[in-house]
């Protein structure tokens, strides 16, 4: 009994010890069992769902785009998706196995990189929101006006998304590193004592650019994009054109809204951590890994927005239904006939190796020789005539073969 208080003892000292650390990598030491197997359970099920979900989006998005023009808003949808599948298929993953191991295994990379493409993936999300808030408010001021959009222009604007959301949280990953604290090696935020003050500003500004900015802007545009849609919905001619432009801003504020209220809890415990004074409490570690489920649940609810709120991606999943079925029918038992009772087809009835085609050709054919056989049978001939031509045809033709004629012209002559 003594031996297990001792030993009790020593993990509530070592608990608090290590809740005063600032974790990376998704490194989250926990004495609870549960804890070990729920949330890798949640984030695997996540993963799953999102990753199918975002396939379906990316797939009936490529299909527009193979069918038509590029657009600014299905491109920048299709970021958001690839965003997703990014965080899904490297960033969750190595979350899970973090939360399911007490000591961190994964190496010096992946705990140097961990927190910085999570970060930048999601700083990726929040700026495409902003891009994609303004080109449906450009689309809902005049929604029968077809833009046209070069292909360049929407990749300078995908590629400044991105190089801007990877130079954002940088600084994590100079700050991270393993560390062996108490025996264990850990994934740790370590910030040198020179980097400090730049540290506490970089805990404050970026939550502010990568949060904070682009929810106001992309709630300003959404904010006039759908008070546009109200003011020509009694003057425009083509409602059809406004239906579409009110349903897409309705899905794609619904989609900016959701994303804010699932990444809230996760900025609130980012400045909690990472301002967290000697006096102060730490968050509890049920809390931080709650608010990694719900940041991670947002690549699973984005598709499920898209295909549930937006007509035009239902009608091309549809299309996409019907091509599957037209190309693949389903055999029918009909069609499989045994061999004991096989029967002899009709003459006029064609068969499959035999288009019909060439029988009705064959039948055309057929009856011209006919017509042509009967009028030659029609056709009386005299007796004469008929005599005349058969000594015609019978007669030598010595005269045709003759090489020297003129000399049987003069002999004839003499003759006469």
């Amino acid at each position: 009994m003594l031996a297990a208080t001792s030993a009790d003892s020593e993990n509530r000292t070592m608990n608090l010890s290590f809740a005063r650390l600032h974790f990376a990598g998704g490194y989250l030491p926990s004495d609870s069992a549960d804890w070990r197997t729920t949330v890798p359970a949640l984030l695997v099920a996540i993963c799953l769902v999102g990753f199918v979900g975002n396939l379906c989006v990316i797939t009936i998005l490529l299909h527009s785009a193979w069918k038509g023009k590029p657009s600014l808003i299905h491109s920048l949808i299709l970021n958001l998706n690839l965003a997703d599948v990014s965080l899904l298929l490297f960033s969750a993953p190595v979350r899970a196995t973090a939360y399911s191991k007490e000591v961190w295994h994964l190496g010096w990379f992946v705990c140097k990189s961990s927190d910085w493409f999570m970060h930048a993936c999601m700083a990726a999300k929040s700026l495409t929101i902003v891009a994609v808030a303004k080109a449906c408010f450009m689309y809902a001021s005049d929604p029968a006006k077809q833009v046209s959009i070069h292909k360049r222009t929407i990749g300078s604007v995908l590629a400044a998304i991105w190089a801007l959301a990877s130079l954002l949280p940088l600084p994590e990953w100079f700050f991270s590193t393993v560390r062996h604290q108490a025996g264990v090696e850990m994934c740790l935020v370590e910030v040198p004592a020179v980097a400090r003050e730049f540290s506490s500003m970089f805990g404050k500004l970026y939550p502010l650019l990568a949060f904070c900015l682009p929810i106001v802007s992309a709630s300003f545009y959404f904010c006039r994009a759908y008070g546009q849609c109200q003011k020509q919905g009694s003057k425009t001619q083509n409602l059809r054109n406004q239906m579409r432009s009110k349903q897409l801003t309705v899905m794609l504020l619904s989609l900016a809204v959701t994303s804010a209220l699932l990444w809230l809890p996760e900025w609130v415990t980012w400045l909690w951590v990472w301002h967290l004074k000697a006096d102060n409490p730490a968050p509890p570690q049920g809390f931080i890994a709650l608010t990694q489920v719900l940041m991670f649940s947002i690549s699973s609810v984005n598709p499920l927005i898209f295909l549930l709120m937006s007509e035009e991606f239902k009608e091309i999943l549809k299309g996409l239904w019907k091509w599957v079925t037209i190309q693949h029918p389903p055999t029918s038992q009909s069609q499989e006939t045994p061999a004991d009772n096989l029967e002899v087809p009709p003459v006029n009835s064609p068969s499959p190796e035999f288009p019909t085609s060439l029988l009705e050709r064959e039948k055309k054919d057929s009856l011209f020789t006919s017509k042509e056989n009967s009028e030659k049978a029609e056709i009386p001939t005299l007796p004469d005539v008929e005599q005349f031509w058969q000594d015609r045809d019978t007669a030598p033709h010595v005269q045709d073969s003759d090489p020297i004629p003129w000399e049987h012209e003069d002999q004839e002559t003499e003759d006469w």
